[in-house]
């Protein structure tokens, strides 16, 4: 975690920090900030690869939650959340408790591109859990990942909460964006409790 601290050190001596969220986060970032902008990174692919025993799923039925995979021609879209320099370290300790330590999750630095025009790049502070990870599942078909997503829930609640939150958000604030992952999977999803007579949610 001293590479973390040592990124953090130089967000801080600007007066404050910026949090870029793709997953739970675009809706539930549980923390304050002070201003928050809609936007993308460069170099990155959303994927639901990651394994969650604890928010959305539990050890014996781990759920899928997304992270990202380096990719040169992609892009994700999220937001990014602007901390005042006065919350930086009560913000970190819980991100560090919600997302690495239960999530499984590592920092990175990164370009963080807002939708509106005219405005200036930032960097922000990211969270990505790579196949280091022992509860990372990697990449399988979207039936699959369908299929256990379907079945799970955690403490947070289940996870088809989870995908469709997530769907919504991109439906409405990034309309013109088609991320064909997240949407195939919903796809899925929606035709395994369409084929059982029962509603996703």
């Amino acid at each position: 975690m001293s590479a973390m601290k040592t990124r953090d050190s130089k967000q801080e001596k600007q007066g404050s920090l910026w949090i870029f969220g793709y997953g739970s986060l675009v809706w539930k970032p549980g923390f304050r900030f002070r201003k928050s902008k809609v936007g993308h990174i460069k170099g990155y692919k959303r994927r639901f690869w990651h394994g969650d025993d604890f928010h959305r799923g539990d050890k014996e039925k781990p759920g899928r939650v997304v992270t990202l995979v380096a990719d040169d021609e992609a892009c994700t879209w999220g937001v990014a959340y602007e901390v005042s320099e006065s919350q930086i370290e009560e913000t970190l300790q819980y991100l560090n408790i919600r997302e690495v330590v239960f999530g499984g999750y590592t920092t990175e630095m990164v370009e963080f591109i807002p939708k509106e025009n005219n405005q200036d790049t930032l960097l922000a502070l990211v969270y990505i859990a790579t196949s280091d990870n022992p509860i990372y599942l990697g990449p399988a078909s979207d039936k699959e990942i369908a299929a256990q997503i379907s079945i799970c829930r955690g403490n947070t609640g289940h996870n088809t909460e989870y995908l469709q939150r997530l769907v919504e958000f991109m439906r409405l604030y990034c309309p013109d964006v088609e991320d064909e992952h997240l949407f195939s999977i919903e796809a899925a999803v929606m035709n395994i409790f369409r084929d059982c007579g029962r509603q996703a949610l």
